[in-house]
C-alpha cells in the first residue's frame, strides 16, 4: 500500500503517516459535500487525513515515536481512517455537517475494533481530560457552543433563538412522564449545530435527536412526532406556531386549504360546496398530540397534498379532507363530514391506503384491490396490462389470474406457432408494477395466481428465485398458486399429478369440489 506523508511540528520532529493511500487523497472531491463542526459551532471543510493525524498521534502517545513509525501501524492507521471515513459517509451519503464528537467516537470504535484496545483506551482517557478542561474554561468564561450563532432563513442571518428551542422542546415533554428529559434532547442537538446554519435544519437537529432516544423509552416517540409537528406546521404556515396557537390556526388556515387545493386542481370542485367554516371549527387541535413518529412521518411523506414540492395539509385538515370526501354523496354532508372526521381523527377507525390517498380529490379512487381474470389472446393479455397500469396509477393493488392463459409449447391456431407461455407476459406485468408506481406515493403491488393443474406451474415457482435466467423472473411482484383439494389427497397418497395446458382443458377451471375431481381425472383418463 502506497503511503503519503506529512511533517508535523511535534516533540522530535518525526513524520507521521497520512490516513490514505496517495490514490485516495487524490480524489478529495468525494468529500466536497462534508463538512466538520467543531465544538465552538464552527464549520470547517472534511479532511480525511486530520483523522489519520490524530490516530497517528494516539499510537505515538502508546508506542512512543520509534514504534508509531513502523510500516504495521502506518498501515494500520491507513486501513482505520478509511474505515472510519467509510461509516461517516454511510450515515449521510448525501453529504452534509457531521459533528467533530462523532469523528471522535467513530476513530473509539474502529480501534475497539482493530484490537488496538491499549491505544483506544489511551484515547478515551485524553478525550475525557480534555473534555473536562474545556468545561472548565467555558465555565471561567461564562461562554456557551452557541455564543454567536447565527441561523440562515430566506438569505437572511439572524440570531438563534435558544429560548424558542427550549420552550418547544420541554412543551414536546409535556404530559409524557419523567422519563422523557428535555435536556437530553437539547444537549444531542444543540452539539449538530453550527454557524449560518438553515433554519429549516435547527428543526431536523431537534426531530434526529429525540429519534435516536426512542430506543431508550418509547415516550420519546411522541416527543419526536410532536416536534415534527412544531416543523410541518412552519412549512405549511409559513411560520412558527404552538399547539395554543392551532387552537384559532386551524379554524382560519382551513378555508384557504381547500380552496388552494380546488385552485391547483388537487380537490374535487364539490369540496368548496361544503361549509367550510363549521368544518374548520370542528376540527380538534389536540389530536395532533396522540401521533407516535413513524405515523406522523408517514403521513408527511406519503399522504399529504403537496404541490410544487410543498405540503399543504395539516394533519386535521387531512383527516377532515378524507372524511369530506366520502360524505359528499350525502344528504346533510357537514353533519356526515364531521361524524367521518371524528372516528378517523381519533383512530378508532381508519380507511384504506387508497382512500386516505384519493378521498375528495379529482380523481376519487377508494378500492384498495382490483382482481381480473386474463384472457387466453393477446388482446385479452395486454388489455389485462393497460388496466394494471392504470389502476395503479391511482394506488389500486392488483391481481390477475393468469390461469387461463395457455401454457408453454401449446398450438397457436391464427400463426400455426406454439405459445411462449405465462412467464414471459409475467415479467411484463413485473416491470409495468415498477414503471407504474401508485400515485407516486409508494410501489405498484401486483400478484399473479395460477393453479396447481396448469402446465407452466413449475417455471411459475421460480419466477421469484434470485437465481437462473433473469428473463424469466419477476422481483418485484408476488405470485400465488390456487391448490385444490385433489392435489394435496395426491400428495398424502404418494401418487402422481398431471399437469395439463388450459387450451385443453377449457373447463378446469371454473369447476371447484367434486366437479373438478371428476372433470380433471376425466381428462387424466384421455
Amino acid at each position: 500500500m502506497q503511503l503519503t506523508t506529512t511533517e508535523t511540528s511535534s516533540a522530535g520532529d518525526h513524520r507521521q503517516a497520512s490516513l490514505l493511500p496517495a490514490s485516495d487523497l487524490a480524489s478529495d472531491a468525494r468529500y466536497n459535500d462534508y463538512k466538520v463542526i467543531r465544538r465552538n459551532g464552527a464549520v470547517v471543510p472534511f479532511e480525511p487525513s486530520k483523522i489519520a493525524v490524530a490516530m497517528t498521534k494516539a499510537f505515538i502517545a502508546v508506542d512512543g515515536a520509534q514504534g508509531a513509525a513502523s510500516a504495521r501501524v502506518r498501515e494500520q492507521v491507513a486501513m482505520l481512517t478509511e474505515q472510519v471515513v467509510a461509516a461517516l459517509m454511510r450515515r449521510k451519503p448525501e453529504g452534509g455537517a457531521i459533528h467533530i464528537e462523532d469523528v471522535q467516537d467513530q476513530v473509539e470504535l474502529s480501534m475497539m475494533r482493530a484490537g488496538a484496545h491499549h491505544v483506544a483506551r489511551a484515547y478515551v482517557l485524553y478525550r475525557e481530560e480534555r473534555s473536562r478542561e474545556r468545561a472548565q474554561q467555558a465555565a471561567e468564561s461564562g461562554e456557551t457552543q452557541l455564543t454567536g450563532l447565527s441561523v440562515t432563513e430566506n438569505g437572511a442571518k439572524r440570531p438563534l433563538d435558544m429560548k424558542r428551542l427550549e420552550a418547544l422542546v420541554v412543551a414536546s415533554c409535556e404530559g409524557l412522564g419523567p422519563q422523557v428529559d428535555p435536556q437530553a434532547i437539547l444537549k444531542s442537538a444543540v452539539r449538530d449545530l453550527y454557524d449560518g446554519i438553515p433554519a429549516e435544519e435547527v428543526a431536523k437537529s431537534l426531530v434526529l435527536a429525540a429519534r435516536t432516544l426512542i430506543e431508550h423509552d418509547p415516550a420519546y416517540s411522541q416527543v419526536t412526532a410532536r416536534l415534527l409537528l412544531d416543523q410541518i406546521r412552519h412549512e405549511i404556515l409559513g411560520e412558527p406556531a404552538t399547539q395554543a396557537d392551532m387552537a384559532t390556526r386551524y379554524a382560519e388556515y382551513f378555508p384557504g386549504f381547500i380552496q388552494r387545493g380546488i385552485a391547483v386542481e388537487l380537490l374535487d370542485d364539490k369540496m368548496g360546496h361544503y361549509d367550510l367554516a363549521r368544518l374548520g371549527a370542528a376540527l380538534k387541535p389536540e389530536r395532533d398530540l396522540q401521533f407516535q413518529y413513524l405515523g406522523l412521518q408517514t403521513l408527511y411523506d406519503r399522504y399529504f397534498l403537496h404541490t410544487d414540492g410543498k405540503r399543504i395539509e395539516l394533519p386535521q385538515a387531512f383527516f377532515m379532507r378524507v372524511a369530506m370526501g366520502l360524505a359528499l354523496g350525502e344528504i346533510d354532508r357537514e353533519t356526515r363530514a364531521i361524524e367521518f372526521y371524528n372516528v378517523l381523527s381519533t383512530f378508532d377507525f381508519m380507511s384504506s391506503t387508497p382512500t386516505l390517498f384519493n378521498s375528495g380529490t379529482q380523481r376519487s379512487q377508494l378500492s384498495s384491490c382490483y382482481l381480473t381474470t386474463v384472457a387466453d389472446d393477446l388482446d385479452g393479455i395486454y388489455e389485462a396490462i393497460k388496466e394494471n397500469a392504470l389502476l395503479s396509477k391511482f394506488a389500486g393493488g392488483l391481481g390477475n389470474d393468469w390461469t387461463n392463459v395457455r401454457a408453454l409449447g401449446s398450438h397457436i391456431k391464427g400463426t400455426n406457432g406454439k405459445s411462449q407461455g405465462v412467464v414471459p407476459f409475467l415479467k411484463v406485468v413485473n416491470d409495468t408494477a415498477v414503471a407504474v408506481n401508485q400515485g407516486g406515493k409508494r410501489k405498484g403491488a401486483v400478484c399473479a395466481y395460477l393453479e396447481t393443474w396448469h402446465l407452466d406451474i413449475e417455471e411459475f415457482l421460480e419466477l421469484r428465485k434470485n437465481t437462473g435466467d433473469d428473463r424469466r423472473r419477476t422481483h418485484d411482484m408476488n405470485t400465488a398458486n390456487w391448490v385444490p383439494d385433489l392435489f394435496m389427497k395426491r400428495v398424502m397418497e404418494g401418487a402422481e399429478w398431471t399437469l395439463f395446458s388450459p387450451a385443453d382443458c377449457p373447463d378446469l377451471h371454473d369447476l371447484y369440489g367434486s366437479a373438478f375431481e371428476q372433470a380433471y381425472t376425466g381428462y387424466e383418463a384421455r
